[in-house]
């Protein structure tokens, strides 16, 4: 590929597992054998603890390529993960919201700040904020695609319109080329009624727009970021790991993307 493919995970909605899927997606395309960047965009810095870089060891971080204070080949730091890479964030990056209002072309400082690197990954994943604000915008604006993740509760909908009508917003106003490559459905539990409904109203919703492969809950999942690993490395054969396998495939099999020559590693 001669650009990176890149991917923001983006929900206002907290607690809908976009750092899950950020961390556990980005593994997934890195074993298959993709060179994999991951870009920690959220001041809680998540992303960034749970491949297992304690805020402590971060130097420089999101923030500081925002802001215009470090190139972005000094900020990207390896992880135990072999082909997949990291921006980190740290609590610096809470203060970029607010000073990044004075600045010229803010919503593109992310962007900007990427190109470079483009021609080095073949994908670039954004772990967005729980919030449609100034860093979330910088992730739009640098992304082609958006993976929104939500849970199957009857509420769902109303987060997702607000997004849809932002990013509506901004494909008009910043990047029209930016398209919603898909709604994943997380902290699935396929035994209640309710789950299965809200399903069926999704699909209806969404229809093709809506994935196959659906991320379960999973007590694997929930453990992993404790112990700074990804749940491919933690638990392998976990139903979550097994999930975010299938959802990689099915993302290449969606972009026709084929899989890198030679065994995954």
């Amino acid at each position: 590929m001669p650009s990176a493919v890149t991917i923001a995970i983006a929900n206002q909605k907290g607690g809908v597992a976009k750092t899950t899927t950020a961390i556990n997606l980005a593994t997934s395309l890195a074993i298959e054998g993709f060179q994999v960047l991951l870009v920690d965009c959220d001041p809680q810095s998540n992303a960034t603890g749970g491949l297992g870089i304690t805020r402590d060891q971060v130097e420089r971080s999101t923030y500081d390529i925002l802001l215009g204070d470090a190139e972005v080949s000094q900020v990207v730091v390896n992880t135990r993960v072999k082909n997949l890479r990291l921006i980190p964030a740290n609590r610096s990056l809470a203060g970029a919201n607010v000073e990044l209002v004075p600045l010229e072309r803010r919503e593109f400082r992310l962007r900007e700040a990427l190109a470079p690197i483009l021609e080095s990954f073949d994908f670039i994943l954004f772990d967005c904020p729980p919030a449609l604000d100034l860093l979330t915008l910088n992730a739009l604006c640098a992304t082609r695609y958006i993976i929104i993740p939500m849970q199957a509760e009857y509420f769902a909908l109303e987060g997702v319109t607000d997004l849809l009508y932002t990013i509506e917003r901004i494909q008009s106003a910043f990047n029209p080329a930016l398209l919603v490559q898909g709604v994943l459905l997380t902290m699935y539990d396929d035994r209640t009624l309710l789950a299965q409904q809200v399903t069926e109203n999704l699909r209806g919703y969404f229809g093709d727009g809506l994935y196959k492969t659906v991320i379960p809950r999973n007590i694997r999942l929930a453990e992993a970021p404790s112990h700074g690993l990804p749940v491919l490395f933690y638990d392998p054969r976990s139903r979550g790991a097994e999930a975010y396998r299938a959802l990689a495939r099915e993302l290449l099999e969606r972009l026709r993307i084929p899989l890198p020559a030679g065994e995954p590693e």
